[in-house]
């Protein structure tokens, strides 16, 4: 895959990035040798890692990280890789040599990343959620567009078979119109919820000899050095994370939101358990419950959307056995046929429970293609390969990041009823909410 197989495929790309994405699904078969992807990571460590692992096939030939502690051996499977701590002077050094860029960074650094490759016309997979805040996901939307690339969003369920089986279950009908969705979240509760560490913001840390502070900061607000968030527990600390919500949403909500064509809230309302946002601004609550309302759409009508994370559960559902489980993470879609109950990542572990008197549907014929593998990476390439978008590109994973991002912007106002315009990309009654959708950067950072 080199720069004149790009630019063959490119036209076909821009024609496929206007189709919805429940169109752009599967893959190809194992490419030859000769057709490898020149493929550069940034972010080696944590989440990075899989992609960089994911990629292993093709020609990595690039790098970088910020932290030498978190590299693990990926130097040393990939010797011939150029090693990089600043993304923008690998993709000024390699530009002509990459055909596609991973994003494995925290949150805030999403943005940053992946415009700089875009620009460049590099194909892109980004972590979830796709970015810190809303205007930096319209960015990368509009980007993708402009700049012609294959993109996918790193929610890696939306590539599973469970998750296709759940959306033609719905679609065909098992449940009847669905009117409600609780979706919760129990998971990692200790690093979500950072409040009892408040009183180690006093210590003064040196940063450490293996660590770029200055760029794991990217577009960050200057705060000294902390342990606290670097490198695992950032998630935790809002000026770089997005809480249990926006990390778990894009994977929870994944399902409904494709197989209801959900579309963006109207409004949002929190509230939350433990948590002064005046004191507590930087942190995640302790508890939270977000409702959400989509308006009617297509042939569905309206539909009430509940998250629930941390200490504050969702009520049982009454149509379990006593003795059966509820999962702690994942969502119960209630119909006015019956319901679905399903864990996180790609709808697994689905259970249709019909209403009394009625008798479950046959499962339905799969009419979606299945990707290869059920690899979310493989899908991608396959994509780039193909002159095609992905199944989770940015135009399906920006809509769904942002319903992440409105909760997060609601737990800061609990008790307030939010209401959204997301074409003007404003909250009609609330200018102090407004503030958040496009935070201010740091002096040198921008969107531009």
């Amino acid at each position: 895959m080199r720069r004149r197989l790009f630019l063959k495929r490119a036209a076909a790309g821009v024609a496929l990035i206007e189709i919805g994405p429940a169109n752009l699904l599967g893959g190809t078969g194992g490419p030859a040798p000769s057709d490898k992807i020149n493929v550069a990571c940034v972010g080696v460590g944590g989440r990075g890692r899989g992609s960089v692992n994911a990629c292993s096939g093709e020609n990595i030939v690039g790098l970088c990280d910020v932290d030498d502690r978190e590299v693990g051996d990926a130097f040393e499977k990939f010797p011939s890789a150029k090693r990089y701590k600043d993304f923008r002077k690998m993709l000024d050094d390699l530009d002509k040599g990459i055909d596609a860029v991973t994003v494995g960074v925290p949150d805030h650094s999403h943005a940053v990343v992946a415009l700089d490759a875009m620009r460049r016309g590099k194909h892109v997979y980004c972590e979830k959620p796709l970015a810190h805040s809303i205007a930096e996901v319209r960015a990368m939307m509009k980007a993708a567009h402009e700049h012609k690339v294959i993109t996918q969003l790193g929610n890696q369920g939306h590539s599973w078979d469970t998750i296709r089986d759940f959306v033609e279950r719905v679609q065909d009908g098992a449940i009847g119109n669905v009117t409600e969705i609780h979706a919760f979240c129990n998971a990692f509760r200790e690093v979500y919820c950072q409040i009892d560490k408040i009183p180690k913001l006093a210590e003064k840390h040196e940063v450490p000899g293996e660590l770029d502070y200055d760029i794991w900061l990217g577009p960050a607000q200057f705060r000294a050095y902390s342990p606290l968030w670097v490198p695992w527990s950032w998630r935790g600390w809002m000026p770089f994370g997005t809480g249990c919500l926006g990390d778990w949403a894009c994977h929870i909500l994944d399902p409904c939101f494709w197989a209801l064509d959900l579309g963006a809230p109207t409004t949002c309302h929190a509230e939350v358990d433990g948590y002064d946002p005046k004191k507590h601004s930087d942190l995640y609550p302790r508890g939270v419950k977000v409702t959400f309302q989509f308006p009617a759409r297509g042939k569905r009508g309206p539909i009430k959307l509940v998250w629930f994370d941390g200490h504050w559960l969702p009520p049982r559902v009454p149509q379990l056995e006593k003795d059966q489980e509820q999962p702690g993470t994942g969502a119960v879609v209630y119909g006015d046929k019956g319901i679905i109950i399903h864990g996180s990542h790609g709808a697994k572990n689905l259970n249709l429970i019909p209403s009394k008197g009625l008798k479950a549907p046959e499962k339905p014929s799969p009419r979606i293609p299945r990707v290869p593998g059920q690899s979310h990476h493989g899908d991608w390439l396959a994509a780039v390969r193909a002159g095609r978008q992905s199944s989770s590109n940015f135009d399906y994973g920006g809509p769904l990041t942002e319903i992440g991002l409105i909760g997060a912007i609601a737990i800061r106002f609990p008790g307030v009823e939010l209401e959204w315009d997301s074409t003007a990309m404003r909250f009609t009654n609330h200018s102090q909410a407004n503030a958040h959708v496009a935070p201010p950067f740091r002096e040198g950072w921008s969107l531009d």
